[in-house]
């Protein structure tokens, strides 16, 4: 399948085919730089910004809150923000909201870049305003003998086993790093940024990653972007206090990304991975919702909802958080009382083989439709420009479900076991 060329600069591929376009020339680019407390290593990063083949960049320093103001050479901004803990994701933030230039680079200041760096890395996203390219980081004793260290095996084996994620899935966001990534600016405010509710080492990287790929982005990994972190990974501590950090970034996930992998058990938790909207309330069809064997979801209805589950519907509107993070929007436009596998199929299709959307038939009859955020998130940003995203960049199928059997009386419907009445 060829890309859909709007222009130069706006060229739409199918799923995550980051292969069909055309690299050259990006836009204007600004590298934001977050800094705490190490000016020496500052120094280091600023100086080989200023040998990139890429040309002149803008640079932003985005402080969090060192004890004195880092000093920088003539030309870099420096932006800055109160010490109330490790906040990288603010203070990402707060350089992106400084910048100039239509692309966003990420460039941590213990991580030095290569003369190549900035141009390869951003190759691909003067075509394409959906790609998040994230680049090669590779380790050394920058402030000691310079010798070289261990490059993370589970990110380079990631890269190969996805070519450098040509191949990504729904569980790719981990291997996209902040500390060497790049994005358009129009993408970055359509994502929200970063995170701030991560305060402390970790985890929102991951949780950017998510978010761009839930919201139809182009992953890709440009290994001829290399920039040298000084030292060794973090991450690999394995000491208590670093087993802590970890455990702190990792509940921090499983609170905010749905994904089962990283949620792990299904909660009752206010940001679920399947947001269905009801067109009208039935006691019988939010029920069957209720017990379908994919627990983690919300049920809407937009008018007053009958006592039995006053307590388990939502009446007011998505929240913005929850309409970027859940993975599937489910729309029923009338009462159909699903069998309980029937939530979990139609996620694990739309997210596993990364279709767009699922029309809903009973009986021949259309009673709703199942979409992938991904699908229309990509479809919003290309709104006006390019029509049906979502069939098109991802396909649509036609599915026949599975309903259960209604019962006269609502005593024997709740009471049913259900497993014995689907038809």
């Amino acid at each position: 399948m060829r890309p859909r060329v709007v222009s130069p600069s706006a060229v739409l591929v199918p799923q995550n085919r980051w292969d069909l376009l055309p690299t050259g020339p990006a836009p204007s680019v600004t590298v934001v730089v977050p800094h705490y407390e190490q000016p020496v290593q500052l120094a280091r990063v600023l100086a080989a910004l200023t040998e990139q083949s890429a040309g002149h960049l803008d640079v932003v320093v985005a402080d969090d809150g060192s004890a004195q103001a880092p000093t920088v050479p003539a030309g870099v901004r420096l932006v800055r923000q109160d010490d109330l803990g490790f906040r990288a994701a603010a203070a990402r933030n707060l350089g992106a909201a400084a910048s100039t230039a239509d692309v966003l680079v990420f460039l941590d200041a213990d991580t030095v870049p290569e003369p190549g760096f900035v141009e390869v890395l951003v190759r691909r996203l003067g075509a394409c305003p959906d790609v998040v390219a994230v680049g090669r980081r590779r380790h050394a004793d920058l402030s000691g003998d310079g010798a070289e260290l261990p490059e993370p095996s589970w990110l380079r084996e990631a890269y190969a086993a996805s070519r450098d994620l040509l191949d990504a899935d729904g569980r790719s966001f981990r291997f996209v790093i902040s500390a060497v990534l790049a994005c358009r600016r129009s993408l970055f405010e359509d994502l929200g940024g970063f995170d701030e509710r991560f305060v402390g080492y970790g985890g929102e990287d991951w949780d950017f990653g998510y978010r761009a790929w839930n919201a139809g982005a182009v992953l890709v990994h440009e290994p001829g972007a290399v920039a040298w972190h000084d030292g060794p990974e973090w991450a690999g501590r394995a000491d208590a206090a670093g087993r802590a950090v970890k455990d702190a970034e990792t509940a921090r996930l499983a609170a905010l990304v749905p994904e089962p992998g990283t949620r792990g058990a299904p909660m009752p938790a206010e940001l679920p991975d399947v947001l269905v909207d009801l067109e009208t309330y039935d006691a019988r069809c939010v029920h069957a919702l209720l017990r379908q064997d994919h627990r983690d979801l919300q049920v809407r209805v937009g008018r007053p909802v009958g006592e039995l589950h006053a307590s388990a519907v939502r009446v007011q509107p998505w929240t913005a958080d929850q309409l970027r993070r859940a993975r599937v929007r489910l729309r029923l436009d009338q009462p159909a009382l699903l069998a309980p596998p029937v939530v979990d199929a139609l996620v694990d299709r739309l997210t596993r083989d990364g279709l767009g959307e699922l029309v809903l038939h009973v009986d021949g009859e259309v009673v709703g439709v199942a979409q992938s955020t991904r699908a229309l998130g990509r479809a919003r940003r290309w709104a006006g420009t390019v029509d049906d995203v979502v069939g098109w960049a991802f396909g649509r199928a036609d599915v026949e479900v599975p309903v259960v059997q209604p019962r006269d009386d609502l005593a024997g419907f709740l009471a049913s076991p259900w497993d014995a009445s689907e038809r």
